[in-house]
């Protein structure tokens, strides 16, 4: 692999404690090309600006898909990553459905790693701090011709990131739009599903709602995602999620939670869940949590949901299911407890 290093760090010029997440980038970033049916050599060069034709294929139908993980810092300045493995798993199951060759695993730890080394002084110590790492590969051919790419282009950016969302999040269940269908992409990280997502949600957010929860495109019965988020819910003392599917995403902090539920004796259910259960537990009062999950944002506390033009709120109570489920990942994540699933990485 390749290795230019920046001739200066941006770093000195960055206020870590103030950061808008997602938009300042570390002094490195990795690149590797696909020609001629086969992965070329990567390398590993100073951040910076790509030149493209105007007719590159990505532009044009949007062949694109991409990965969200995080590297940590722990109190002794190590750097670990959490289930890596799965990230790479995903982004080449997500790259298959888009008929986009799939990336050695070889290039993919030596250059996450490698790059990692390089910028670590960006990773900050501290429970909130990270390294959010965005892997994603793009159809770089010139070209308009409505077929796959015979050419991509494979790159990961890092930046140094706090905690994601905060305050209130209450969301809007949606009756009309969907995320996506069956037999499509929705459990792919493609890109176009987030673009998809974005003028739904602007409309939620005109109602007074931060996301969206949205449920399966046939009948709207059926709960599925929050936003960009897995979905929780508990009623009385079960916490039930919706099962994957060609609709979801498999999120790894959500199978974590699911893990870690069960390893701390929390009833929990995968099962589908209509929306008219959650509502009818909301008027009992037996609707105690509403919670979303990702890499991002770990575990996000939901305060109400809205439906059919009205709004329940959630009740706020002592010891949250919420708080311990997050306490208990991002605790193997900074490497202060045990790890018992093997889920953290070192990179040495």
């Amino acid at each position: 692999m390749k290795i230019e290093k920046a001739l200066s760090s941006k770093l000195p010029n960055v206020d870590l404690k103030n950061l808008s997440f997602g938009t300042v980038f570390t002094d490195h970033m990795f690149v590797c090309n696909y020609k001629n049916g086969a992965w070329e050599e990567p390398k590993i060069i100073p951040y910076q600006s790509l030149s493209f034709d105007p007719s590159m294929s990505v532009l044009h139908y949007g062949q694109a898909v991409f990965e969200g993980m995080k590297g940590y810092k722990d109190d002794d300045d190590k750097i670990w990553l959490f289930r890596p493995d799965q990230n790479f798993e995903r982004i080449n199951k997500s790259a298959a459905r888009l008929q986009i060759p799939e990336f050695p695993k070889k290039y993919f730890f030596e250059g996450l790693t490698e790059l990692l080394r390089l910028d670590a002084d960006w990773i900050q110590k501290g429970i909130g701090n990270s390294m959010y790492i965005r892997p994603f590969v793009f159809a770089s051919q010139p070209g308009v011709q409505a077929s796959p790419s015979e050419e991509y282009t494979f790159i990961i950016i890092c930046c140094p990131v706090k905690a994601y969302y905060g305050g209130e999040v209450n969301v809007l269940i949606a009756e009309e739009f969907s995320r996506a269908a069956s037999g499509g992409v929705g459990f792919a990280k493609a890109a176009g599903n987030y673009a998809a997502q974005f003028y739904p949600t602007a409309l939620a957010q005109k109602e007074g709602y931060q996301q969206i929860v949205w449920t399966d495109a046939s009948t709207h019965e059926y709960l599925e995602e929050a936003g960009t988020m897995n979905i929780f819910f508990r009623i009385n003392d079960k916490l039930i999620t919706a099962p994957n599917n060609d609709r979801i995403l498999d999120g790894i902090t959500r199978k974590s939670i699911i893990q870690i539920a069960k390893d701390n004796d929390i009833d929990i259910e995968v099962r589908p869940i209509k929306v008219s259960e959650v509502v009818e537990a909301s008027k009992k009062g037996t609707l105690l949590e509403m919670f979303g999950s990702g890499t991002a944002v770990v575990v996000s506390p939901i305060k109400s949901f809205g439906y059919q033009g009205v709004n329940y709120k959630l009740p706020v109570i002592e010891n949250p299911l919420s708080t311990l489920l997050k306490e208990k990942i991002t605790s193997i994540q900074y490497n202060l407890s045990e790890d018992p699933h093997g889920w953290r990485l070192a990179v040495d």
